[in-house]
């Protein structure tokens, strides 16, 4: 076996066994991959598209990107598309920055500091400038991009965040961004032991009431931390360091993330429990959780009413995690005793906002990283990235930066979307709070393993695996280097197979090791949870679930069902989603032996609301079912 070389080799130990058929042939090797920031806009390819369409769609992705392989690719010797050649570069900085980096960035280029810019200023300057830094204020739009004139050619991000940043535009106008993730990490977590020392004791409150002229000891009676149990959510850098200072208070802390490692937290003396179990079992919980699809309000009705009575809750990660109006009710209902929050869904809160007016919730107007030594380490760590990307450096904090030959991109386009697809699949029917450690890779294709670049497709599955639970951006920059981090090792198969040598990959498998599943039939008889798809006619569909066989296409959302196989089962489901007015668009059985057991894929355009999937479960010959998102 020939080990595939891995774009950011990390750790190579010896190939896998193979898993293959006689009849067939196949390499395989090891790669443990890695966490960061990035983002890839893949042309969402509907079913209904003609082939000169997908073509269309599929000359859009590789154009696109191929516009960041030239940014990227920028030395500031050549002074591409400047007319400016020879000159040091211009850098914009529009939000305060440390001086350390100003003076770090001076030493490379010549350095402009306009504050306070409003967007239409900033469009009317930006095609001055080859570099832009920004903190959270300044709001990086398309226009921003539009109005560089292709003169841009790195945005700098002053902090983990780029919620500010359009990715895609940034992507499409050959943009390189770029983020400062760790400078950020101590002044962060000390802010939430501040909170929650303060909380626990109503520093606050008692400072408000002395200073109106009021002694009320008796109504500001604390709450010990020793023996109390903390919840971390988000176990990340931050959310460690929490731990860390936790449990030095003689706190007993628990964690939930679904990549945290188990030896790394034991190692801190955390357990690693369940979303469930660590909302319902703590005394504080603390927010480290980043702000995605799967996280937006997250902390919501349905949630806070698993809680202990009494919780208090501290936010100094992303607003949008908890429903705002579910928070005041918990409060007013005694089950939140109070809550301390650093940040907000709307930044500032609106003035009537009913947080702002009730006593025992504690707020902070975003002071996570302000504190002088996090402010110069987040100057200095910006400034870096941002002079390394204009000298045409790839950083590890690159957010948009995908590096492969036109010619595999073009190839490769519709597979993208399949391997992504497949990953955000494979992430979602994980159950438990042990989190992916583990993941094989097959590829099937007539081609010779040697002559297949695979990286990308690792890549997005890797995007797929983590995006959806993560605050990470995944490129082929930085997936190495993200999934190491966060403890997910990836190997990958390839496997030789009798099918069309025009086409690079015949099907694309993703198995997950050790992990529970919420859809026990995705689980094969190796004990991995299995899937499996290909691309049909340019679409992505889904293949193979266990060891059952199926055939959806990966589009809008999919309702997965075991069932007893027997007449009028897809007749009885239909109904069920059309009197709820939910269009299917496809629907595939697959079973194993007739009349005993199958699988219903059913593709479904709207998300059914929860009456519509309880009634699919009531069904009688329906065993088990999931609702994923794709």
């Amino acid at each position: 076996m020939t080990s595939v070389s891995s774009a950011n080799p990390i750790l190579t130990p010896p190939p896998l066994t193979s898993t293959s058929p006689p009849s067939s042939s196949n390499k395989s090797s090891l790669f443990f991959l890695n966490s960061s920031t990035s983002n890839i806009p893949f042309p969402s390819l509907s079913h209904s598209l003609s082939h000169s369409r997908l073509r269309s769609h599929q000359t859009l992705f590789v154009t696109n990107v191929l516009k960041t392989l030239e940014s990227a690719d920028v030395s500031v010797s050549k002074g591409r598309d400047l007319d400016h050649v020879g000159s040091k570069p211009t850098i914009l900085v529009s939000e305060k920055l440390g001086e350390a980096g100003i003076e770090l960035l001076r030493s490379f280029g010549d350095v402009e500091c306009l504050y306070d810019l409003s967007s239409e200023q900033l469009c009317s300057k930006i095609a001055q400038f080859d570099a832009l830094i920004v903190r959270s204020g300044t709001k990086v739009t398309r226009q921003v991009f539009e109005a560089a004139k292709g003169r841009l050619k790195v945005v700098g991000r002053a902090g983990v965040g780029i919620d500010n940043v359009d990715l895609q535009a940034a992507t499409e106008f050959g943009c390189l961004v770029v983020n400062a993730p760790t400078a950020n990490t101590i002044a962060a977590a000390e802010h939430a032991i501040a909170l929650l020392a303060s909380m626990a004791r109503n520093v606050a409150q008692s400072d408000a009431s002395m200073k109106s002229g009021k002694w009320q000891r008796n109504k500001y009676v604390g709450v010990s931390l020793v023996g109390k149990i903390l919840a971390v959510m988000g176990f990340g850098k931050v959310g460690s360091e929490v731990a860390r200072r936790a449990k030095g208070l003689s706190m007993h802390v628990i964690a939930h993330d679904p990549y945290a490692q188990a030896d790394r937290a034991r190692a801190i003396g955390v357990d690693l429990v369940s979303f469930d179990e660590a909302i319902s079992t703590a005394d504080f919980i603390s927010l480290h959780m980043p702000l995605t699809s799967t996280t937006s309000k997250i902390f919501n009705d349905d949630n806070f009413a698993k809680m202990k009575k009494g919780v208090r809750i501290i936010n100094v990660a992303r607003g949008g995690v908890i429903d705002d109006d579910a928070l005041v009710r918990a409060l007013e209902s005694g089950v939140v005793a109070q809550a301390a929050l650093d940040v907000f869904t709307e930044e500032p809160p609106p003035k009537d906002s009913k947080l702002l007016q009730i006593e025992n919730v504690t707020l902070t107007p975003h002071l996570g990283a302000s504190t002088k030594e996090a402010q110069e380490g987040v100057a200095v760590e910006i400034a870096e990235a941002v002079v390394g990307a204009l000298r045409g450096e790839l950083s590890a904090t690159a957010v948009n930066a995908p590096m492969v030959p036109a010619e595999v991109l073009s190839e490769l386009a519709p597979y993208v979307l399949l391997a992504e697809k497949l990953g955000r699949l494979g992430v979602q029917l994980v159950a438990g709070g042990s989190g992916i450690k583990s993941v094989k890779v097959v590829y099937r294709s007539a081609r010779d393993p040697d002559d297949l670049d695979t990286r990308l497709l690792r890549a997005m599955i890797t995007k797929g695996i983590i995006e959806p639970i993560s605050s990470s951006f995944i490129n082929l920059v930085n997936a190495d280097f993200i999934a190491k981090q966060k403890g997910l090792r990836i190997s990958e198969e390839r496997m030789v197979v009798d099918s069309s040598p025009e086409y690079p990959i015949d099907s694309i498998q993703v198995q997950i090791s050790n992990v529970g599943s919420k859809f026990a039939s995705a689980v094969s008889e190796n004990g991995n949870l299995n899937i499996e798809g290909r691309v049909k006619y340019g679409i992505p569909h889904l293949t193979c679930v266990g060891s059952f066989s199926v055939d959806v296409s990966l589009e809008g959302n999919l309702i997965l069902c075991r069932q007893v196989d027997q007449p009028g089962m897809i007749g009885q489901v239909g109904n069920i989603l059309g009197e709820r007015n939910c269009n299917v668009s496809f629907m595939s059985v697959g079973r194993t032996i007739k009349r005993t057991k199958a699988i219903m894929a059913i593709g479904v355009d709207e998300e059914p609301d929860k009456g519509t999937l309880k009634k699919i479960g009531e069904v009688p010959a329906i065993e088990e079912f999931v609702f994923l998102k794709l």
